[in-house]
């Protein structure tokens, strides 16, 4: 009979420290086997309460009921794993990030079933980003010159991360439009920034990392086209507070100092590239928006996964397509760090914008105009 006593603890911890890619694994492993575990019980529970997405919202592409309630197996699902092995590298950070996950579920389950106000979203946004930044830290503290910034003391570095985690927030919750994408997107960027973290020795922000993309990949077995069940706002807006606390701490453990050799270049560009679909297309439908003379919060089919579904691409696809273009501006960003940050965000929008440019020209080839 196996128990588990201080001896084994210490033993424990121990490999883990010595051998952190077990860490890694056995994190990974378990968010994904609680998600795989938990989902059939909330497609169950949904379908005899009636808690769906209801297929009349004009927004909405699928043709019967399903259950918007996925993201509970996610936060479970990575609260409990990360819970679980915090204790073995002593993360005190991982309790704000935690308690944030809690707060920011809460206001994602109540919106998921009933719906929420505007104001009460973005007031509860503003609450998880600032403990995030004051309390846990994830804050920048200089920008490498982007757009002209450099050092930020601690209230202009705090306001423009509670900014950055807000927009990545609702980013993420944008594209959560068809099955798979944005699950698709965060598996890739929390598997990413996990492998960085891991190559740096970051084990803290690397197992966070990787307890994310286990629980998304166990969600994704049951979001994958044809969709059984989805994210909602409770797994998307989670997805995107924790990569954005990722890539605030991502830039900010490659920080040129007199004590400090970055792991990797141009972290800031590093960062955009991994998180350039739901960038990308937010920037551009909130452009759209303005320039229509209508308000940029205001939903719409507009965005990209929209418009390539007018040229009557699947879900799949969509996903795959989107996914392999995100892969690429990452390779590409690693491979040329050492170019800057201006010059590699300047060449990320421009392959966006490109893609964007093409997809316009298909989409008026064949008579359609938004």
């Amino acid at each position: 009979m196996f128990i588990f006593d201080n001896q084994t603890y210490v033993s424990l911890k121990v490999m883990f420290q010595t051998y952190p890619e077990y860490l890694y694994f056995a994190i990974l492993l378990l968010a994904f086997g609680l998600v795989i575990f938990m989902i059939p019980s909330i497609i169950y529970t949904s379908l005899k309460y009636h808690l769906f997405d209801k297929n009349d919202l004009h927004r909405k592409n699928h043709k019967r009921n399903i259950s918007r309630l996925g993201g509970i197996a996610i936060v479970a699902s990575f609260t409990i794993s990360i819970l679980l092995f915090t204790t073995f590298i002593n993360f005190k950070e991982a309790n704000f990030l935690i308690t944030s996950c809690i707060i920011l579920s809460a206001l994602g389950v109540k919106d998921d079933i009933y719906g929420t106000n505007t104001s009460t979203k973005f007031l509860l946004q503003l609450v998880v980003a600032g403990i995030l930044v004051f309390f846990g830290h994830f804050r920048l503290t200089s920008l490498y010159g982007v757009l002209g910034i450099g050092e930020m003391d601690l209230w202009w570095g705090g306001l423009f991360s509670i900014v950055l985690i807000i927009f990545l927030n609702n980013a993420f919750n944008l594209i959560d439009g068809i099955d798979g994408l944005a699950g698709s997107i965060g598996i890739i960027a929390s598997l990413v920034f996990g492998i960085l973290f891991a190559r740096m020795g970051a084990i803290p922000y690397a197992f966070i990392a990787f307890a994310l993309a286990g629980a998304i990949a166990g969600f994704l077995k049951y979001n994958w086209y044809p969709a059984k069940i989805f994210m909602g706002d409770t797994g998307a807006l989670i997805t995107g507070l924790i990569c954005a606390a990722l890539a605030i701490k991502f830039i900010e453990l490659n920080k040129f100092t007199a004590t400090n050799d970055p792991d990797f270049y141009s972290a800031p560009a590093i960062a955009v590239s991994i998180l350039i679909i739901p960038i990308f297309d937010s920037l551009r439908v909130f452009c759209v928006r303005l320039l229509k003379g209508k308000s940029p919060f205001r939903g719409d089919r507009n965005h990209i996964h929209h418009r390539l579904q007018r040229l009557g691409l699947k879900p799949n696809k969509i996903a795959f397509i989107s996914a392999s273009l995100n892969l690429i501006t990452i390779l590409l960003t690693i491979m040329l760090q050492h170019l800057g940050n201006f010059l590699l965000i300047f060449l990320l929008i421009s392959i966006c914008a490109v893609s964007n440019a093409i997809l316009t020209l298909q989409l008026r080839k064949r008579g359609i105009y938004n």
